[in-house]
């Protein structure tokens, strides 16, 4: 079992060049994501702005992933592929997205709703942020792994979503994924003890039906199984006293979003 890689005061600030960058291209994205787009629109349109900004897209080529985007529709939870579909009305879109920037890796996720979605899905969305930042609560000096998952669990199924198991967040470094696992399930109290310098991907995957999922013949793109949709928000996060630093942030989107409501 490989060690976790602890960080120093300037490679957390790496990495946070890293995630801002994520974090920008994310709100690139958000200016052109609508009815009509195609998700291959999308990777095109990220992967020149992040090689633009002097960034390599993370997971073009990463074990074999052939685009620069992870995009994911409805019932897909994550790693879905870019392709010639164009997005409707209803949709809802999960885009992941890494670079490397000056050697370091950042890496987060945004659901986006297109145009308007069921009531059942943007709840969804709403509870899946919110795990988001009942697990970044946690994610501070003392605490533990288990607590991080509890914390996400326990919302997601309070109010009757499926937490999926069989995929989860990570260390985030010199390398896309290290160690330690960041599961969205888990009990208090358990795993590993979290410590100054870590620095971790925290990324509920959460199901509006069952938590159960469906590996595909493509080898990457995993779906629910009951067909029901499935929402992923996702930052960087490193883990400090008292109150956890979010490296990523979704403020690029938000400005967006904002501006598209006033039109």
């Amino acid at each position: 079992m490989s060690k976790i890689n602890y960080k120093s005061v300037e490679e957390i600030e790496l990495i946070r060049e890293s995630s801002l960058l994520v974090s920008k291209t994310l709100g690139e994205v958000a200016k052109v994501i609508a009815p009509g787009v195609t998700t291959l629109e999308l990777n095109t349109l990220a992967e020149t702005f992040i090689r633009d900004n002097g960034g390599v897209p993370a997971f073009l080529n990463y074990n074999g992933f052939p685009y620069s985007l992870c995009i994911s529709l409805n019932d897909q939870v994550v790693h879905g592929f870019p392709g010639k579909h164009a997005l409707v009305e209803g949709d809802i879109v999960s885009v992941d997205c890494g670079v490397v920037l000056n050697k370091y890796y950042g890496d987060s996720a945004y659901t986006f709703a297109i145009g308007e979605v069921d009531e059942t899905t943007q709840k969804l969305m709403q509870v899946t942020k919110e795990c988001l930042v009942k697990g970044i609560e946690k994610a501070v000096v003392g605490m533990r792994i288990g607590d991080i998952g509890y914390a996400v669990q326990e919302h997601a199924e309070k109010h009757g979503f499926g937490v999926v198991k069989e995929l989860v967040g990570h260390g985030v470094g010199l390398r896309l994924h290290e160690k330690p696992e960041v599961p969205n399930y888990g009990k208090r109290g358990a795993g590993i003890k979290l410590e100054e310098g870590m620095v971790i991907a925290i990324e509920p995957m959460i199901n509006a039906g069952r938590a159960g999922v469906k590996f595909w013949n493509d080898g990457w793109t995993v779906s629910t199984i009951d067909k029901k949709p499935s929402a992923h928000y996702e930052h960087t996060v490193a883990v400090r006293k008292g109150q956890a630093d979010i490296l990523s942030t979704f403020s690029y989107i938000d400005k967006v979003l904002e501006e598209k409501n006033k039109i």
